[in-house]
C-alpha cells in the first residue's frame, strides 16, 4: 500500500492553503497540454498535497477554457491519490442557501465544449460513472465540515453548465422541475476524467446564490457572489485543515473501486492500439497499459 497524496483543485474563492509546510510551485508537463497553472506541493499535518488553482492565479481561465485533461493528467504524475474539488455554485434549494457547502454525489452534464475523455480512436474505453464521486472520501469530508463547524448538506446532484454567462430564468426553472440541487460551471468533465485516472474523487459545492430562480433574489449579481465567496474561502481553508491529515498513514484500496476503474474498461485488442496514443496514456493509464 502507498502512502496517500492529497489533491485539491480550488474553484472561484479558494487560491491558497493554509497551514502548508513546505510549499513549493512546481510546473508540470503533460502530454494533453498545459495545466492550469503551476500546481503548490506541501505537506499538512503531515500528508503531501497537491494544490491546483483551476482557473489559474488570478482566475486567468474561462470554464470552458480550463484544459481538464492536463489538470487530472498532472495530479495523477505527481502521484495524488484522492482529489477534492472545490468549487463554488448556485443554489436550487431553499435549505442549501448561501454560504452552506454541498457534498454531491451525482451530475447532470450540460457542456457541450469540452474534451471529456482520455481515450479515443486507437484506445477505446469505457468507464462507469453511475456514481461519480468516491462515497468514502465524501464521508471523510462530511466529518470535516462539522468538525470546522460548516452547515454541510450530505448529498446533491450538481448541473454543470457551458457558461460562461449564468443561467436564464426559464433554464433555472427547468433545473430545478428535474431536481437538481446545485449548479456550476466546472466538475464536468473533471470528474469523468478523474474516474478515468482512477483518482477517488470528490465535489464541495460552496454555495454563493440562488441561481436566478428564487423569486426574492432576482437575478445572479456577481458583487454579491464575490462577497459571499470570500467567506466561503475561509471556510473551505478550514474544511481542508481538517480533512487532509486524517489521511496519514498507508492508503488502503478504495473500497468503491475507483482506484481500478480501468480494470475492465478498454476494449480495443492489444494489438490494435495507435501507440501514440498509448504513450500519451502513460500517467492515466499505465497500471492497464503498461505504459
Amino acid at each position: 500500500m502507498a502512502q496517500a497524496m492529497i489533491g485539491v483543485i480550488g474553484g472561484s474563492g479558494l487560491y491558497e492553503i493554509d497551514g502548508l509546510e513546505n510549499p513549493q510551485w512546481v510546473a508540470v508537463d503533460t502530454p494533453w497540454g498545459e495545466p492550469s497553472d503551476e500546481i503548490l506541493r506541501g505537506t499538512l499535518g503531515g500528508v503531501e498535497m497537491a494544490f491546483l488553482p483551476r482557473h489559474g492565479r488570478g482566475h486567468v481561465h474561462t470554464p470552458s477554457g480550463i484544459d481538464y485533461r492536463a489538470n487530472i493528467d498532472a495530479l495523477k504524475r505527481l502521484g495524488v491519490t484522492d482529489v477534492i474539488s472545490i468549487s463554488a455554485c448556485g443554489s436550487f434549494r431553499e435549505e442549501m442557501a448561501p454560504g452552506d457547502f454541498v457534498i454531491v454525489d451525482q451530475f447532470i452534464d450540460r457542456t457541450f465544449a469540452r474534451e471529456k475523455s482520455f481515450f479515443g480512436k486507437g484506445c477505446v474505453a469505457h468507464v462507469s460513472v453511475a456514481e461519480p464521486v468516491c462515497a468514502r472520501l465524501g464521508d471523510r469530508i462530511e466529518a470535516a465540515c462539522k468538525a470546522a463547524d460548516i452547515t454541510t448538506h450530505r448529498s446533491g446532484t450538481y448541473l454543470a453548465m457551458e457558461g460562461p454567462q449564468f443561467s436564464s430564468m426559464a433554464e433555472s426553472k427547468l433545473y430545478r422541475e428535474w431536481g437538481c440541487s446545485v449548479i456550476g460551471m466546472t466538475n464536468m468533465p473533471e470528474a469523468k476524467l478523474a474516474r478515468e485516472a482512477e483518482l477517488c474523487y470528490a465535489t464541495v459545492a460552496m454555495v454563493t446564490d440562488y441561481d436566478s430562480w428564487h423569486p426574492d433574489h432576482g437575478a445572479v449579481d456577481i458583487t454579491a457572489i464575490i462577497k459571499v465567496m470570500t467567506g466561503n474561502g475561509a471556510k473551505a481553508r478550514a474544511l481542508l485543515t481538517e480533512a487532509i491529515p486524517g489521511f496519514a498513514g498507508e492508503r488502503a484500496n478504495c473500497t468503491h473501486g475507483c482506484d481500478h476503474a480501468l480494470e475492465y474498461a478498454i476494449i480495443t485488442a492489444p494489438d490494435a492500439r495507435d501507440e501514440a496514443l498509448v504513450n500519451r496514456l502513460d500517467a492515466v493509464a499505465g497500471r492497464v497499459l503498461g505504459a
